[in-house]
Protein backbone atom coordinates (compact mmCIF):
# COMPACT_ATOMS: atom_id res chain seq x y z
CA UNK A 1 0.00 0.00 0.00
CA UNK A 2 1.03 3.36 -0.82
CA UNK A 3 2.72 4.41 2.79
CA UNK A 4 1.17 8.46 3.83
CA UNK A 5 3.75 10.87 5.55
CA UNK A 6 2.28 12.28 8.60
CA UNK A 7 4.59 15.47 7.80
CA UNK A 8 6.07 16.98 4.77
CA UNK A 9 9.66 16.14 3.29
CA UNK A 10 12.60 18.44 5.55
CA UNK A 11 15.27 16.73 3.81
CA UNK A 12 18.39 19.15 4.02
CA UNK A 13 20.10 20.91 1.35
CA UNK A 14 22.58 23.36 1.00
CA UNK A 15 20.21 26.13 1.24
CA UNK A 16 17.30 24.49 3.18
CA UNK A 17 19.90 23.63 6.03
CA UNK A 18 18.81 21.88 9.54
CA UNK A 19 18.93 22.98 12.77
CA UNK A 20 21.23 19.87 14.69
CA UNK A 21 22.22 20.90 18.25
CA UNK A 22 25.66 22.02 17.12
CA UNK A 23 24.49 24.35 14.60
CA UNK A 24 22.80 24.06 11.20
CA UNK A 25 23.69 21.49 9.26
CA UNK A 26 24.02 21.95 4.97
CA UNK A 27 24.05 18.55 2.55
CA UNK A 28 25.81 19.49 -0.57
CA UNK A 29 24.90 17.37 -3.44
CA UNK A 30 27.60 15.67 -5.75
CA UNK A 31 26.27 13.75 -8.72
CA UNK A 32 27.77 11.07 -9.12
CA UNK A 33 29.94 11.84 -6.21
CA UNK A 34 32.47 13.49 -8.74
CA UNK A 35 34.45 16.75 -7.63
CA UNK A 36 37.45 18.70 -8.86
CA UNK A 37 39.97 19.82 -7.15
CA UNK A 38 39.07 23.12 -6.97
CA UNK A 39 35.39 22.15 -5.94
CA UNK A 40 36.85 20.44 -3.01
CA UNK A 41 39.10 23.27 -2.29
CA UNK A 42 35.97 25.44 -2.16
CA UNK A 43 34.26 23.11 0.20
CA UNK A 44 37.42 22.69 2.46
CA UNK A 45 37.61 26.30 3.00
CA UNK A 46 34.01 26.66 3.72
CA UNK A 47 34.07 23.79 6.12
CA UNK A 48 37.11 25.49 7.97
CA UNK A 49 35.75 29.35 7.70
CA UNK A 50 31.93 28.71 8.35
CA UNK A 51 31.57 25.01 9.89
CA UNK A 52 33.36 22.92 12.44
CA UNK A 53 36.13 22.06 10.34
CA UNK A 54 35.26 18.62 8.87
CA UNK A 55 33.18 17.43 5.76
CA UNK A 56 30.75 14.53 6.36
CA UNK A 57 30.51 11.85 3.78
CA UNK A 58 26.85 10.42 3.32
CA UNK A 59 25.94 6.71 1.99
CA UNK A 60 24.54 8.71 -1.47
CA UNK A 61 27.97 10.18 -2.27
CA UNK A 62 27.61 13.67 -0.92
CA UNK A 63 28.64 15.81 1.61
CA UNK A 64 27.49 17.84 5.04
CA UNK A 65 28.80 20.85 6.51
CA UNK A 66 28.30 21.04 10.49
CA UNK A 67 27.97 23.48 12.96
CA UNK A 68 27.09 26.20 10.76
CA UNK A 69 26.14 29.49 12.32
CA UNK A 70 22.46 30.92 11.27
CA UNK A 71 23.92 33.34 8.52
CA UNK A 72 26.51 31.05 7.08
CA UNK A 73 23.86 29.41 4.42
CA UNK A 74 23.58 31.75 2.47
CA UNK A 75 27.41 32.79 2.14
CA UNK A 76 27.93 28.68 1.53
CA UNK A 77 25.50 28.89 -1.28
CA UNK A 78 27.23 32.35 -2.87
CA UNK A 79 30.70 29.87 -2.41
CA UNK A 80 29.07 26.85 -3.87
CA UNK A 81 27.53 28.57 -7.12
CA UNK A 82 31.14 29.80 -7.70
CA UNK A 83 32.36 26.35 -7.56
CA UNK A 84 29.72 25.15 -9.70
CA UNK A 85 28.31 22.99 -7.21
CA UNK A 86 24.75 25.15 -6.93
CA UNK A 87 23.89 24.50 -10.52
CA UNK A 88 20.10 25.65 -9.33
CA UNK A 89 18.87 26.29 -6.49
CA UNK A 90 15.37 25.15 -6.86
CA UNK A 91 16.30 21.68 -7.70
CA UNK A 92 19.38 21.49 -5.37
CA UNK A 93 18.16 18.63 -3.30
CA UNK A 94 16.97 16.58 -5.56
CA UNK A 95 20.11 15.64 -7.53
CA UNK A 96 21.41 12.90 -5.41
CA UNK A 97 23.35 10.93 -8.08
CA UNK A 98 25.31 8.03 -7.78
CA UNK A 99 27.83 6.34 -10.12
CA UNK A 100 29.72 3.42 -10.10
CA UNK A 101 32.82 3.96 -8.45
CA UNK A 102 35.76 3.89 -10.94
CA UNK A 103 33.50 4.51 -13.88
CA UNK A 104 35.56 5.17 -17.12
CA UNK A 105 38.75 4.38 -15.18
CA UNK A 106 39.03 0.71 -14.37
CA UNK A 107 36.65 -2.05 -14.87
CA UNK A 108 32.70 -1.95 -15.98
CA UNK A 109 31.46 -1.60 -19.36
CA UNK A 110 31.27 1.75 -20.67
CA UNK A 111 32.01 5.00 -18.38
CA UNK A 112 29.18 6.36 -17.04
CA UNK A 113 30.46 9.84 -15.98
CA UNK A 114 28.54 11.31 -19.32
CA UNK A 115 25.15 9.90 -17.77
CA UNK A 116 25.94 12.26 -14.78
CA UNK A 117 26.36 14.83 -16.44
CA UNK A 118 23.38 14.72 -18.56
CA UNK A 119 21.13 13.74 -16.30
CA UNK A 120 22.11 16.34 -14.09
CA UNK A 121 21.16 18.80 -16.44
CA UNK A 122 18.16 17.16 -17.17
CA UNK A 123 17.06 17.58 -13.89
CA UNK A 124 18.04 21.30 -13.60
CA UNK A 125 16.65 22.27 -16.78
CA UNK A 126 13.24 20.63 -16.15
CA UNK A 127 11.29 23.04 -13.27
CA UNK A 128 8.46 20.41 -12.32
CA UNK A 129 11.38 18.25 -11.09
CA UNK A 130 12.27 20.63 -8.84
CA UNK A 131 9.18 19.19 -6.78
CA UNK A 132 10.91 15.86 -6.53
CA UNK A 133 11.22 14.59 -2.62
CA UNK A 134 14.53 15.33 -1.34
CA UNK A 135 15.39 11.67 -1.11
CA UNK A 136 14.77 10.66 -4.68
CA UNK A 137 17.56 9.06 -5.52
CA UNK A 138 19.31 7.68 -9.38
CA UNK A 139 21.56 4.69 -9.64
CA UNK A 140 23.82 4.84 -12.86
CA UNK A 141 25.74 1.28 -13.30
CA UNK A 142 27.95 1.07 -15.55
CA UNK A 143 27.73 -2.58 -15.51
CA UNK A 144 29.66 -3.83 -12.45
CA UNK A 145 26.94 -4.17 -10.52
CA UNK A 146 28.10 -1.73 -7.40
CA UNK A 147 25.39 0.53 -7.06
CA UNK A 148 21.94 -1.00 -8.95
CA UNK A 149 21.08 -2.12 -5.65
CA UNK A 150 21.58 1.14 -3.02
CA UNK A 151 18.07 1.39 -3.64
CA UNK A 152 17.21 3.91 -6.22
CA UNK A 153 14.06 5.35 -6.96
CA UNK A 154 15.45 5.22 -10.63
CA UNK A 155 18.36 3.99 -12.49
CA UNK A 156 20.28 2.29 -15.49
CA UNK A 157 22.54 -0.58 -15.55
CA UNK A 158 24.43 -1.35 -18.52
CA UNK A 159 23.83 -4.92 -19.74
CA UNK A 160 26.89 -7.09 -21.61
CA UNK A 161 24.13 -7.05 -24.81
CA UNK A 162 25.24 -3.45 -25.46
CA UNK A 163 21.81 -2.40 -24.03
CA UNK A 164 20.73 -0.41 -20.98
CA UNK A 165 18.07 -1.55 -18.13
CA UNK A 166 15.89 0.92 -16.60
CA UNK A 167 15.53 0.13 -13.34
CA UNK A 168 12.59 1.06 -10.76
CA UNK A 169 12.72 0.92 -6.56
CA UNK A 170 15.41 -1.25 -7.60
CA UNK A 171 14.36 -4.00 -9.92
CA UNK A 172 14.62 -4.26 -13.79
CA UNK A 173 11.66 -2.67 -15.46
CA UNK A 174 12.18 -4.87 -18.64
CA UNK A 175 12.61 -1.52 -20.85
CA UNK A 176 15.42 -0.91 -22.78
CA UNK A 177 17.25 1.76 -23.89
CA UNK A 178 20.77 2.34 -26.22
CA UNK A 179 23.30 4.22 -23.47
CA UNK A 180 22.76 7.37 -25.67
CA UNK A 181 19.04 7.53 -25.31
CA UNK A 182 19.14 5.87 -21.70
CA UNK A 183 19.17 9.35 -19.87
CA UNK A 184 16.04 10.20 -21.64
CA UNK A 185 14.58 7.37 -20.58
CA UNK A 186 15.58 7.53 -17.27
CA UNK A 187 14.30 11.21 -16.72
CA UNK A 188 10.87 10.12 -17.99
CA UNK A 189 10.82 7.70 -15.41
CA UNK A 190 11.15 10.10 -13.42
CA UNK A 191 8.52 12.74 -14.39
CA UNK A 192 6.05 9.39 -14.47
CA UNK A 193 7.29 9.24 -10.64
CA UNK A 194 6.03 12.15 -9.71
CA UNK A 195 3.05 12.24 -11.96
CA UNK A 196 2.05 8.86 -9.53
CA UNK A 197 3.13 10.42 -6.41
CA UNK A 198 1.06 13.66 -6.70
CA UNK A 199 -2.14 11.38 -7.77
CA UNK A 200 -1.65 9.14 -4.28
CA UNK A 201 -1.54 12.30 -2.18
CA UNK A 202 2.12 13.66 -3.09
CA UNK A 203 3.21 12.54 0.58
CA UNK A 204 5.19 9.52 -0.52
CA UNK A 205 9.23 10.25 -0.43
CA UNK A 206 10.48 6.93 -2.41
CA UNK A 207 8.77 5.15 -5.51
CA UNK A 208 8.99 1.86 -3.44
CA UNK A 209 6.32 3.54 -1.24
CA UNK A 210 3.58 3.44 -3.51
CA UNK A 211 1.46 0.84 -4.14
CA UNK A 212 2.11 -1.00 -7.13
CA UNK A 213 4.39 2.30 -8.38
CA UNK A 214 7.05 0.25 -10.10
CA UNK A 215 4.32 -1.10 -12.51
CA UNK A 216 2.01 2.07 -12.81
CA UNK A 217 5.38 4.15 -13.40
CA UNK A 218 6.36 1.62 -16.65
CA UNK A 219 3.30 1.48 -17.77
CA UNK A 220 3.63 5.29 -18.79
CA UNK A 221 6.52 4.85 -20.66
CA UNK A 222 7.66 3.77 -24.26
CA UNK A 223 10.41 1.97 -25.22
CA UNK A 224 11.86 -1.58 -26.20
CA UNK A 225 11.18 -4.15 -23.80
CA UNK A 226 12.74 -7.27 -22.40
CA UNK A 227 12.77 -10.26 -19.76
CA UNK A 228 13.82 -8.52 -16.83
CA UNK A 229 17.26 -9.55 -15.25
CA UNK A 230 18.65 -9.90 -11.60
CA UNK A 231 19.80 -7.04 -10.60
CA UNK A 232 23.16 -7.06 -8.35
CA UNK A 233 22.69 -7.34 -4.55
CA UNK A 234 24.43 -4.22 -2.90
CA UNK A 235 27.98 -5.30 -2.40
CA UNK A 236 29.08 -5.08 1.48
CA UNK A 237 32.07 -2.73 0.93
CA UNK A 238 33.68 -1.23 -2.18
CA UNK A 239 36.81 -1.27 -3.43
CA UNK A 240 39.85 -0.63 -1.35
CA UNK A 241 43.54 -0.18 -2.20
CA UNK A 242 45.18 0.37 -4.94
CA UNK A 243 43.58 -0.16 -8.80
CA UNK A 244 45.04 -0.09 -12.12
CA UNK A 245 43.25 2.14 -14.77
CA UNK A 246 42.87 0.63 -18.57
CA UNK A 247 45.47 3.88 -19.01
CA UNK A 248 47.89 2.27 -17.30
CA UNK A 249 48.32 5.01 -14.62
CA UNK A 250 46.79 4.44 -10.95
CA UNK A 251 43.60 4.73 -9.16
CA UNK A 252 43.95 4.88 -5.05
CA UNK A 253 40.92 4.17 -2.75
CA UNK A 254 40.99 5.29 0.35
CA UNK A 255 38.31 4.68 3.03
CA UNK A 256 37.45 7.70 5.55
CA UNK A 257 36.84 6.15 9.10
CA UNK A 258 33.17 7.21 9.90
CA UNK A 259 33.47 9.54 6.61
CA UNK A 260 34.88 12.77 8.60
CA UNK A 261 37.22 14.55 5.83
CA UNK A 262 39.09 17.44 7.67
CA UNK A 263 39.41 20.44 6.10
CA UNK A 264 42.77 20.09 5.68
CA UNK A 265 42.86 16.02 4.68
CA UNK A 266 40.27 17.67 1.83
CA UNK A 267 43.13 20.19 1.07
CA UNK A 268 45.50 17.21 0.62
CA UNK A 269 43.31 15.20 -1.59
CA UNK A 270 42.87 18.37 -4.15
CA UNK A 271 46.39 18.28 -4.22
CA UNK A 272 46.58 15.09 -5.26
CA UNK A 273 44.16 14.50 -8.48
CA UNK A 274 42.27 17.17 -11.05
CA UNK A 275 39.27 15.41 -10.01
CA UNK A 276 38.13 12.80 -7.04
CA UNK A 277 35.53 10.50 -6.56
CA UNK A 278 33.11 9.78 -3.39
CA UNK A 279 31.21 6.40 -3.09
CA UNK A 280 28.62 5.46 -1.19
CA UNK A 281 31.07 3.42 1.17
CA UNK A 282 32.66 6.28 2.60
CA UNK A 283 35.64 5.83 0.58
CA UNK A 284 37.56 8.35 -1.70
CA UNK A 285 38.83 7.61 -5.27
CA UNK A 286 42.08 9.67 -6.10
CA UNK A 287 42.72 8.53 -9.69
CA UNK A 288 45.28 8.98 -12.13
CA UNK A 289 48.12 8.68 -10.38
CA UNK A 290 51.90 8.24 -12.04
CA UNK A 291 53.36 4.98 -10.99
CA UNK A 292 56.52 6.99 -9.29
CA UNK A 293 53.59 9.19 -7.05
CA UNK A 294 51.40 6.18 -5.91
CA UNK A 295 53.67 5.31 -2.75
CA UNK A 296 53.88 9.08 -1.45
CA UNK A 297 50.51 9.78 -2.12
CA UNK A 298 49.27 6.88 0.06
CA UNK A 299 51.61 7.67 2.96
CA UNK A 300 50.60 10.79 2.80
CA UNK A 301 46.79 9.90 3.06
CA UNK A 302 47.14 7.25 5.32
CA UNK A 303 48.98 9.83 7.92
CA UNK A 304 46.19 11.67 7.80
CA UNK A 305 43.98 8.46 8.74
CA UNK A 306 42.31 7.34 5.57
CA UNK A 307 42.48 3.36 5.41
CA UNK A 308 44.09 1.29 2.57
CA UNK A 309 43.91 -2.15 4.07
CA UNK A 310 40.40 -4.43 2.94
CA UNK A 311 40.76 -5.86 5.98
CA UNK A 312 40.67 -3.21 8.27
CA UNK A 313 37.84 -2.99 10.44
CA UNK A 314 36.98 0.61 9.43
CA UNK A 315 35.71 -0.51 5.80
CA UNK A 316 33.00 -2.85 7.86
CA UNK A 317 32.37 0.20 10.77
CA UNK A 318 29.82 3.42 10.15
CA UNK A 319 28.05 5.65 12.77
CA UNK A 320 25.53 8.18 12.92
CA UNK A 321 26.29 11.70 14.12
CA UNK A 322 25.94 10.76 17.75
CA UNK A 323 26.41 13.62 20.98
CA UNK A 324 26.97 16.46 21.03
CA UNK A 325 25.70 17.13 17.21
CA UNK A 326 22.56 15.49 17.47
CA UNK A 327 19.92 16.47 20.77
CA UNK A 328 18.37 12.98 20.04
CA UNK A 329 21.47 10.89 20.85
CA UNK A 330 22.06 9.20 23.75
CA UNK A 331 25.24 8.66 23.63
CA UNK A 332 28.92 9.81 21.84
CA UNK A 333 28.60 6.91 19.28
CA UNK A 334 31.57 8.21 17.13
CA UNK A 335 33.74 8.18 19.82
CA UNK A 336 32.59 4.23 21.77
CA UNK A 337 32.67 3.26 17.27
CA UNK A 338 36.54 4.49 17.08
CA UNK A 339 37.13 3.09 20.85
CA UNK A 340 35.70 -0.38 19.85
CA UNK A 341 38.25 -0.56 16.43
CA UNK A 342 41.18 0.51 18.35
CA UNK A 343 40.34 -2.33 21.11
CA UNK A 344 39.33 -4.96 18.48
CA UNK A 345 36.43 -5.12 19.91
CA UNK A 346 34.70 -5.07 16.16
CA UNK A 347 33.27 -8.43 15.30
CA UNK A 348 35.24 -10.16 12.55
CA UNK A 349 32.91 -10.63 9.24
CA UNK A 350 30.24 -8.22 10.29
CA UNK A 351 29.30 -4.67 9.02
CA UNK A 352 28.08 -2.57 12.45
CA UNK A 353 26.18 0.44 12.84
CA UNK A 354 26.62 2.72 15.46
CA UNK A 355 23.48 4.88 16.01
CA UNK A 356 22.74 6.90 18.72
CA UNK A 357 18.95 6.07 18.91
CA UNK A 358 16.10 4.20 17.29
CA UNK A 359 16.19 6.16 14.55
CA UNK A 360 19.12 4.91 12.94
CA UNK A 361 20.29 7.15 11.15
CA UNK A 362 23.18 6.97 8.55
CA UNK A 363 22.35 2.82 8.49
CA UNK A 364 23.45 1.08 5.23
CA UNK A 365 21.09 -1.14 3.58
CA UNK A 366 21.83 -4.96 3.78
CA UNK A 367 23.28 -7.28 6.69
CA UNK A 368 24.51 -5.09 9.28
CA UNK A 369 24.68 -5.63 13.28
CA UNK A 370 23.45 -2.61 14.90
CA UNK A 371 24.66 -0.89 18.24
CA UNK A 372 21.92 1.08 19.45
CA UNK A 373 22.06 3.85 22.48
CA UNK A 374 19.47 3.37 24.90
CA UNK A 375 18.93 5.12 28.57
CA UNK A 376 20.47 1.97 29.93
CA UNK A 377 23.43 1.41 27.71
CA UNK A 378 23.90 0.38 24.17
CA UNK A 379 21.76 -2.52 22.52
CA UNK A 380 23.86 -4.74 19.99
CA UNK A 381 22.05 -6.76 17.77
Amino acid sequence: MTIPRPRADACPGALQTHSAADGELARVRVPGGLLTAAQLRTLAAAARDLGDGALEMTSRGNLQLRGLSAGSPRELGDRLAGAGLLPSETHERVRNVLASALTGRAGGLLDARPWVAALDDGLCADPALAALPGRYLATLDDGRGDVSGLGGDVGLLALPSGDVALLLAGVDSGLRADPDGAVGLLLAATRAFLVERDARGGTAWRLAELDDGVARVAARLDGPRSAPVAVPPAPAAGPVGAETQADGRTALIGVVPLGRIAADQADLLASLAAEVQLTPWRSVVVPGLAEDRVDDAAVDLYRTGMVFDAASPWTRVTACAGRPGCAKSLADVRADAAAAVASGAVPEDSRVHWAGCERRCGRPRGDVLDVVATPAGYRVG
